[in-house]
């Protein structure tokens, strides 16, 4: 497509939306829910189980010749099982509260006026999101329950797969006759796409990039409207002595290992110097036995050198990493406030972990670390918008404002003033 016929697309998408959006604030439960059941039908439906199948092999293939890592080819793949997993977060979204209209608050005006603060959608939310085609569904479903129009701008990488998945989607819109532009795929993978969408701040009212760090803050550079923005998880594990060995082995290699290309994967571990002869062994040989590549501190490398576990020395850098991959660097700490300050100096402010038996280390740890969630002898790896109930996720923000942490449907709703009188006039 040429520069100008990217601009017009890009704008009459815009459009689109916008009208969408101003229907669907006044559209009740039992309609969206309907287009929540016919997406779960189209999802379920066996051919268009196997066309998506097909369509994402078409992404792996190329996905592949480009040269894709490991970590970014599982994101984009699509198996039976991650099918099953978005018709459980549709199901689950469908069974939620619909936000719209709830009462935030109320008083009575000193002039006898009744105001009201109630939720209301956004409006036209843009998503730019990296290699997971799920995104797709997630961020359809949680928008249109919560009353908003959606464009989204996946990545190349993921386009024939994100492409069927629309399909799929205005299809359901049709059967719940509701409008088609509620949810809208920008055509095209061309960055100038990206570009022109972010310049719309009059028709798109919220832009919520969920990808790299690089794409992230190419999207906060060029927003003119708000940007919630996650950049990325260096999510952190302390161990403490006082945590029992077994206990501490199964957090440390599930939050690194059960799925290591995801943002809530463990990336660096801190061990408590006391507890270097009885945890960091057991927990490093464990690791090495699942195949991570340990990158360590000079106190660490000592004892592992002494029981023959392999490790390469880590570098500053190396604790601000997100690795996404098999890979995690430890360091030696003192106590609860040193990992406090690491945490909060090399963390990225998502999802962080103590591993202890003393309670006032763990809320101390809890308190002061400044993450979005953290957490007590649990794994990292439940930071995710299912896990917490919320039917899926339209993104993990590491911001302050609006929302942190997984957001649902509430955040995905701002709130306005109503106001009802009877003749009140100001003085």
């Amino acid at each position: 497509m040429s520069t100008q016929s990217i601009e017009s697309t890009v704008l009459e998408l815009a459009k689109n939306a916008q009208k969408a959006a101003l229907s669907l604030a006044a559209v009740p439960e039992s309609q969206k829910n309907a287009f929540l059941d016919a997406l779960i039908a189209q999802l379920d439906d066996e051919e268009n189980q196997h066309a998506l199948i097909s369509a994402n092999q078409m992404d792996l293939d190329e996905g592949r010749k480009n040269g894709l890592s490991k970590a970014l080819l599982d994101r984009l793949a699509i198996t039976p099982s991650r099918i099953e997993s978005m018709i459980q977060g549709t199901e689950q979204v469908r069974n939620l509260h619909d936000p719209v209209g709830e009462l935030v608050e109320s008083k009575v005006h000193p002039t006898g006026f009744e105001l009201q603060k109630i939720r209301v959608p956004i409006g036209v939310i843009g998503i730019i999101y990296e290699s997971r085609p799920n995104v797709t569904i997630d961020c359809a479903i949680l928008c249109l329950k919560s009353g908003n129009a959606t464009i989204l701008r996946g990545g190349k990488e993921a386009f024939h797969s994100n492409s069927l998945l629309a399909k799929l989607i205005q299809k359901a819109l049709v059967e719940a006759d509701l409008p088609k532009n509620a949810v809208q795929l920008i055509p095209t993978s061309d960055r100038q796409a990206l570009t022109e969408l972010l310049k719309l701040e009059d028709y798109v009212h919220c832009i919520i990039p969920r990808g790299g760090e690089g794409l992230i803050r190419f999207v906060s550079e060029n927003a003119r409207m708000p940007v919630i923005k996650h950049y990325k998880g260096v999510c952190n594990i302390y161990v403490e002595d006082s945590i029992d060995i077994k206990i501490a082995s199964e957090i440390v290699i599930n939050a690194k290992c059960q799925r290591p290309s995801v943002c809530n994967a463990a990336e660096n571990l801190l061990i408590e110097k006391s507890a270097l002869t009885s945890h960091a062994v057991p927990i490093c040989q464990a690791l090495i036995d699942e195949g991570v590549e340990l990158r360590v501190d000079e106190p660490i490398a000592k004892l592992l050198a002494a029981n023959k576990i392999p490790y390469s020395l880590a570098k500053e850098e190396d604790y601000y990493e997100e690795y996404l991959d098999k890979i995690i660097a430890l360091k030696s700490i003192q106590d609860v406030e040193e990992a406090i300050d690491f945490v909060n100096q090399y963390g990225s402010s998502h999802s962080d972990a103590i591993l202890t038996a003393n309670e006032e280390h763990a809320k101390q740890f809890q308190l002061k670390v400044d993450s979005a969630t953290v957490y007590w002898n649990v794994s990292t790896r439940f930071t995710d918008g299912f896990e917490f109930g919320l039917g899926a996720e339209i993104g993990i923000s590491t911001d302050k404002l609006h929302a942190r942490g997984p957001m649902g449907l509430t955040e995905l709703t701002t709130y306005k003033f109503i106001i009802k009188g009877n003749g009140q006039i100001k003085a």
